[in-house]
């Protein structure tokens, strides 16, 4: 069986199309698929299928070029990450929506124009979080009459829905074709828990349960990130992913520079931006974003004008520094081993607390030590996760 695609990766390539031996997995509810478009979909269902699997909580993912932007289980919504959000006080969230709306949330501007993965049946609540973002389809196990008429209207009728069934199970032989040749490798099956964290190096050992679910959070999304790849998590959801760098400590800083960013909007001055009311969601991330740049060539708090009702209070680096330093109990997992402590010695002013790493480094003793040094826990999982 066959699905046509609109194109391949780029438009000059016409021939493009999904194809299956047996029965399709995927049914096309609405709008035409692109080739990038099935391989978020891919990608991301597994993705929080392994999430639910790993947690038991509804899981979601926001997808941008093969690699999670962010991801996330259904851990409830502090006032405050409401307000991050954008999501009001009074509004219902169903388990399903809360995931996607901390999976969004992880990085919003890495997030505009995702493709989104469902562990669940989309339900009504779910649908009308996703009809308010910038986004080109979405994947789940099935979805509400109400929800997929929310969803078909998106878009001008365009917006991409797809059906997977949740009963399929393929094959543990993974082909790919690459100039005409086959790579042919087994699935990837391992899917961390609990006991997956045991081998603790560090000096201190405790690693509360909250912490547990981050590192599994972190985990399963390297599982499906483009190498070499690190990521930050808390409060059940990536909160920063470094992807696709050639050397490890580029992936620890990127993604700790997001993970900064995160923590950042929590702070008094962000939450109370007195933003012009017509702004949009969008439109306000972006200010957010200039708003916490270290750019000397963007200052919004200097053009107050073109984004605020009244001129608010800069953020300097010094604050922003001394509020990051208040912070502690961040998770994070690197889909190969630590080389260089700098990786340790970066992830520390990150809030890092806590990490999960594969060990097998002949330098192991030295990133046991630097985890000493910073007081935190460090598991060797013995699991390396690349993933192309």
């Amino acid at each position: 069986m066959r699905v046509d695609f609109k194109y391949g990766c780029n438009p000059n390539q016409k021939v493009a199309y999904l194809e299956s031996m047996g029965d399709m997995p995927i049914k096309v509810l609405n709008g035409r698929p692109g080739y990038i478009n099935l391989m978020d979909a891919l990608n991301g269902y597994q993705l929080v299928r392994e999430l639910k699997q790993a947690t038991g909580l509804s899981a979601a993912t926001s997808f941008k070029h093969v690699s999670p932007a962010g991801a996330a289980v259904a851990v409830p919504l502090s006032d405050v990450e409401r307000k991050m959000y954008f999501i009001s006080a009074k509004k219902n969230l169903t388990p399903l929506a809360t995931a996607y709306i901390r999976a969004r949330g992880a990085d919003r501007m890495a997030s505009f124009g995702d493709f989104i993965s469902l562990s669940d049946v989309c339900d009504e609540c779910t649908a009308s979080i996703i009809s308010r973002e910038v986004s080109d389809g979405v994947i789940a196990p099935g979805y509400e009459p109400a929800a997929l008429e929310i969803l078909s209207k998106k878009k001008g009728g365009a917006y991409l829905v797809l059906e997977m069934d949740p009963n399929y199970v393929p094959k543990l032989e993974e082909r790919r074709t690459i100039f005409g040749l086959d790579l042919v490798q087994d699935h990837n099956c391992w899917i961390p828990d609990a006991e997956s964290l045991g081998n603790i190096k560090s000096k201190k050992t405790e690693i509360p349960e909250g912490a547990k679910l981050d590192l599994i959070v972190a985990l399963l999304a390297l599982k499906y990130t483009q190498s070499n790849s690190v990521c930050y998590a808390e409060n059940g959801q990536t909160i920063g992913v470094g992807s696709g760098q050639q050397s490890r400590i580029a992936c620890t800083r990127l993604a700790g520079s997001k993970a900064d960013l995160w923590h950042l909007r929590h702070a008094q001055k962000v939450l109370d931006l007195p933003f012009l009311p017509e702004k949009t969601r969008n439109d306000k991330d972006n200010i957010v974003e200039q708003y916490l740049a270290d750019d000397p060539e963007i200052d919004v708090v200097e053009n107050w004008q073109n984004y605020f009702t009244e001129k608010p209070a800069s953020f300097t680096r010094e604050e922003k520094k001394s509020f990051l330093s208040t912070l502690h109990d961040t998770s994070l997992a690197s889909d190969g081993f630590f080389p260089f402590r700098d990786n340790i010695d970066r992830a520390a002013k990150s809030c890092v607390s806590y990490v999960a790493e594969p060990g097998g480094s002949t330098r192991d003793e030295d990133i046991i030590g630097a985890a000493d040094e910073h007081d935190m826990v460090l598991v060797f999982t013995g699991v390396r996760l690349f993933h192309h």
